[in-house]
């Protein structure tokens, strides 16, 4: 089962590219191996050079930016491939929300699964937080509040956000799409002694011996 989410404070770190993929968030000829670091193998290609130091021009390798939990980014973020490996270096590194123009389906389903949190900003809204989170420089935190659907800055502006009360409740509870089922257990449960007695011809038939 995911880690609820209820609020998260952190550095937010700007990587403000489109089209971001699976692959690049987690290449897949550095997870080969059955049990990966997956915080390590996050954005590898980028992170680090060819003989393994660190490449001190990508964003989380920058000093403000090591310990970052909140990355914004661009448009489509997450296409490619349906890695679900691909979120859980986000979690491995400590980042849980991820602040995107708009998010490839699939890797956002995979976030909801896996306890990050996706937010899209409207557009307007997008362009002065993404200002905020530059101007910002890694010097001090944003928090983004799920309990109340907004995203706070060290200077106190906040930004609301939309999301579904179903992925609000999975997010804040911990819950992943059979945790979600089994809230409903009694229910379930009821409906099956109905339908025992109403619809006996549906039940699996006793195996005689």
């Amino acid at each position: 089962m995911p880690e609820p989410f209820t609020t998260l404070t952190g550095v937010a770190a700007p990587l403000l590219v489109d089209d971001i993929n699976t692959d690049q968030i987690t290449p897949v000829q550095r997870s080969r191996n059955l049990h990966p670091d997956y915080a390590r193998v996050l954005f590898s290609g980028l992170r680090y050079r060819e003989d393994g130091s660190d490449s001190p021009d990508f964003i989380l390798n920058q000093p403000g930016f090591r310990n970052t939990r909140i990355l914004v980014t661009g448009s489509n973020f997450g296409c490619g491939s349906s890695r679900e490996g691909a979120v859980w270096a986000m979690a491995a590194f400590g980042i849980r929300c991820i602040v995107a123009r708009s998010f490839a389906d699939i890797y956002r389903e995979n976030c909801l699964k896996n306890g990050v949190l996706p937010v899209v900003l409207p557009p307007a809204d997008s362009q002065v937080f993404e200002a905020k989170v530059i101007e910002t420089a890694g010097a001090a935190p944003f928090t983004a509040d799920l309990e109340n659907q907004r995203i706070r800055c060290p200077d106190g502006t906040g930004f609301v956000f939309d999301i579904a009360p179903a992925e609000r409740t999975a997010l804040l509870e911990g819950l992943d799409d059979i945790g979600l089922t089994l809230k409903h257990a009694d229910e379930i449960a009821a409906w099956e002694n109905r339908t025992s007695g109403e619809r006996p011809w549906l039940q699996a038939p006793v195996e005689r011996r």
